[in-house]
C-alpha cells in the first residue's frame, strides 16, 4: 500500500504524519480516515478550495485534474504548480508527500466569524 507523507501543519498535524492508502482512494479520504481533519467545505463536490493541498512529491504520478478542478484551483491561497484538490486527487500506487497549505479560504466559516 502506498504511503502518504503529510508534512508538518501547525493545526491538523504538528509533528507531521505518515499513513498508508489504497489506491484510487482520494488524498482528502486517506487523510479523514487517518484521524487529519482538512476542512473540506463543500463536502468534497469540487466546489470550493478548503481542500487545497500541494503535492511536493509523486505529483505526476496522480491523474489529470478535471476542468472543474483547474478552475476552482485558481481560486486557491498559495496555489503552486503541484497544487490539487485533495478531494479530486486520488492515490496511485506511488508514495507521496503532501503539504497542507497554513491557510484555506472558506467563506462560510469567514461569514461566520463576521456575523
Amino acid at each position: 500500500m502506498p504511503q502518504i507523507i503529510f508534512l508538518p501543519h501547525p493545526e491538523i498535524c504538528p509533528e507531521g504524519e505518515v499513513i498508508e492508502a489504497k489506491a484510487d482512494t482520494t488524498l482528502l479520504d486517506a487523510a479523514l480516515d487517518n484521524g487529519l481533519e482538512i476542512e473540506h467545505a463543500c463536502e468534497k463536490a469540487c466546489a470550493c478550495t478548503t481542500c487545497h493541498v500541494i503535492v511536493q512529491e509523486g505529483f505526476e504520478s496522480l491523474e489529470e485534474a478535471s476542468e472543474n478542478e483547474e478552475d476552482m484551483l485558481d481560486k486557491a491561497w498559495g496555489l503552486e504548480a503541484e497544487s490539487r484538490l485533495s478531494c479530486q486527487a486520488k492515490v496511485t500506487n506511488q508514495n507521496l508527500i503532501v503539504e497542507i497549505p497554513k491557510y484555506s479560504i472558506n467563506l462560510a466559516k469567514e461569514s461566520l466569524v463576521k456575523s
